[in-house]
This record gives structure tokens, C-alpha cells and sequence, in this order.
């Protein structure tokens, strides 16, 4: 698997999106991944807002959540089915605001790859729309999809069977955000400017629709509940 990440000028608020890409890449090869990072996504629909104080902060937060509960650093919320930190929200490299995550990542990622597949005239392209996440008992963050089309996200091993035979009864391979967090590692988090990257010759399965809950969990269903209700409070 190679893995491109794309230095291009400054995305500008309510800038045309499918210019931006094309403009920056202007070839792509069949069987590509594009990745785009979801903030200027989201600044392509202009889903901005103004910081008047922390309490406005907030009051965004809790709107843009799920659910939403303050911990010693940041608000942990809930947001489209998956765990991260301030519903998304961020600040860096927003000249002032707070850019919030697109409206609907998955419908923005299936018009993307519609338009770019007779821009590029190729038959087979996935589409990534990134964020950073932290994970559980761990420093630093990652990468995670907040939506994507194309591929298939979910790689299911179940019933198969390993080196020696033994069936698999659980394991199932997390594709959308492996490749998600492979991209951010090369985008980077800081002043890089690498808003896009592409990836090519993966394994992925390709496709015209996507399960957009094929990564879901009920919270009640998940395994590291029990866990961190059995913590002891400190």
C-alpha cells in the first residue's frame, strides 16, 4: 500500500471542493483512495462559527452531540455512532473560529466520488472524509473515517479459518478507519497544509454503496463498557 499526502494552497471558507481536489491532483489512477480531511469539508459548506466564549463553545458542543459529558480535559461526546472529543469541533487552523465536522460525511463522500469518477474517468475510487481521535489508554491520536463510500468498510473474518485451521468466531478488520488513520499519519496535524492524500494499491473491496452502520456498536453491546464502569474513581 502507498499512501501521497498532497501539499496545496489554502482552502478558503465556501471555496468549491471538487476544484480544490482536482486543481491539486490533477490525475488520479483507477483503483485510488482520495482522503479528505473533514475540515475543509466542512469549510466547503461553511459550517463555521464564531467564538464568543467558552460558554458559547459549549452550548455548540452539546448541540453537535449525541451525548456530551465534561471530563477534566475535554467534553466526551458521542457523534455519528463514534466516541471522540468535543463532538469534532476544532479550533486549530481556523483562523479564529470553530470549525464544526461536515453536516452528513457519508452523503459528501458519495457525491465526491460520483463527480470524480467521470472527472477522472476511472471506474473504481474510494473516498475517505477524515477527523483525529483518541483511543482509550492511549497518548496522541489517530485517524478515524467519519464517512467514506466506494469500498466496503468492514472486512469480515468470521467463519473463515486461520494458519491451522481454527474457525474465527469474532474477527472482523475496522478497513475505513485503518486507511483513515494511514492518510493522517501522512496529512499531519499541524502547519503541513496536506489536506488531502491519496492511497493506492490497497486491498480493499471496491463498491457502488456502502452500509453506512456496518462500523456501528450499541454502547450497550460494547465490549470495553464493563470495563471503565468497573474503574475505580480517583
Amino acid at each position: 500500500m502507498e499512501v501521497k499526502a498532497i501539499k496545496t494552497s489554502i482552502f478558503k471558507e465556501n471555496e468549491n471542493l471538487v476544484d480544490f481536489i482536482v486543481r491539486h491532483i490533477p490525475k488520479l489512477k483507477n483503483n485510488s483512495v482520495l482522503v479528505v480531511t473533514s475540515k475543509i469539508v466542512a469549510l466547503s459548506e461553511g459550517r463555521t462559527a464564531i467564538i464568543k466564549n467558552s460558554k458559547t463553545k459549549e452550548e455548540f458542543i452539546k448541540k453537535e452531540s449525541d451525548f456530551a459529558v465534561k471530563t477534566k480535559y475535554v467534553w466526551l461526546t458521542i457523534k455519528d455512532g463514534a466516541v471522540m472529543a468535543s463532538a469534532g469541533i476544532d479550533e486549530s487552523n481556523a483562523n479564529g473560529k470553530l470549525i464544526l465536522l461536515p453536516k452528513d460525511s457519508y452523503k459528501t463522500a458519495d457525491l465526491l466520488r460520483k463527480v470524480l469518477l467521470k472527472r477522472y474517468k476511472i471506474k473504481n475510487l474510494g473516498i475517505i472524509i477524515t477527523d483525529s481521535r483518541t483511543i482509550p489508554l492511549r497518548t496522541g491520536i489517530v485517524g478515524m473515517a467519519v464517512g467514506y463510500a466506494g469500498f466496503k468498510g468492514l472486512k469480515d473474518y468470521r467463519k473463515s479459518k486461520d494458519i491451522f485451521g481454527r474457525k474465527f468466531h469474532f474477527s472482523r478488520v475496522d478497513v475505513a478507519d485503518s486507511l483513515a488513520t494511514s492518510a493522517v499519519l501522512e496529512m499531519g496535524e499541524g502547519n503541513e497544509q496536506k489536506p488531502l492524500a491519496i492511497i493506492e494499491n490497497t486491498s480493499i473491496e471496491f463498491c457502488d454503496k456502502v452500509n453506512k452502520k456496518e462500523l456501528y456498536i450499541d454502547p450497550k453491546e460494547d465490549m470495553y463498557r464493563p470495563l471503565f464502569a468497573k474503574l475505580p474513581k480517583k
